[in-house]
């Protein structure tokens, strides 16, 4: 899957579900979204985990900073494209999103916005690494989503990360993000209601 397709999916299907396990894997595949994030598994089972999510039609990204047994290298990206269907990863880190990028696999920059210093180094990380969208955490600050989506050319914003109600989703969207990840399967639901109120 290429960035554009991916951009839009997530425009189509705005709420992505993030998994911490089996069982919110579970509730997460019986909502309407389309993309799942993978946030819980190991080098055993990634596999299995990622063919359940596109088993159903849906588009698998794995956290690969939390899949237990793989470094954070870039034969970990090797790992995760030769051994399951995952349309991309998240990442923290610069060597993963490289990778990512030099595989065809769609590459996220994962960015915690903790103090003013955080926020200024998101910039210079975009230049360096180019990653196809960033993610910033947490999610629930729309004036701070505003400021980074007004300062990025060409790389879209998610968001994720406190996230507790339907209008901490909807103030993230309105702010500028094109996608909001969620662990509490209920706020799914918002996809269809923003997706048409926005039409």
């Amino acid at each position: 899957m290429n960035k554009d397709a991916f951009l839009k999916a997530l425009k189509n299907s705005p709420m992505i579900a993030a998994a911490k396990d089996e069982s919110g894997l579970d509730a997460c595949l019986e909502t309407s979204c389309d993309v799942v994030v993978v946030l819980f598994g190991n080098i055993l089972d990634i596999t299995g985990i990622v063919q359940k999510i596109t088993d159903t039609g849906r588009i698998a990204i794995v956290h690969l900073d939390l899949i237990d047994g793989l470094s954070v290298t870039a034969s970990a990206v090797d790992y995760i494209k030769s051994r399951t269907l995952a349309a991309g990863v998240i990442s923290t880190k610069s060597v993963i999103i490289k990778r990512a990028k030099q595989l065809g696999l769609i590459a996220i920059q994962r960015f915690f916005l903790l103090d003013s210093l955080a926020l200024s180094n998101i910039s210079k990380q975009i230049r360096q690494n180019n990653p196809d969208f960033i993610e910033v955490i947490p999610g629930a600050m729309p004036k701070i989503i505003r400021e980074v989506t007004s300062s990025l050319v060409g790389t879209p914003l998610i968001t994720g990360g406190l996230i507790r109600d339907t209008s901490d989703a909807i103030n993230a969207l309105e702010a500028g993000a094109i996608a909001v990840s969620v662990t509490n399967c209920k706020l799914i639901e918002l996809n269809r209601a923003f997706v048409k109120k926005n039409l």
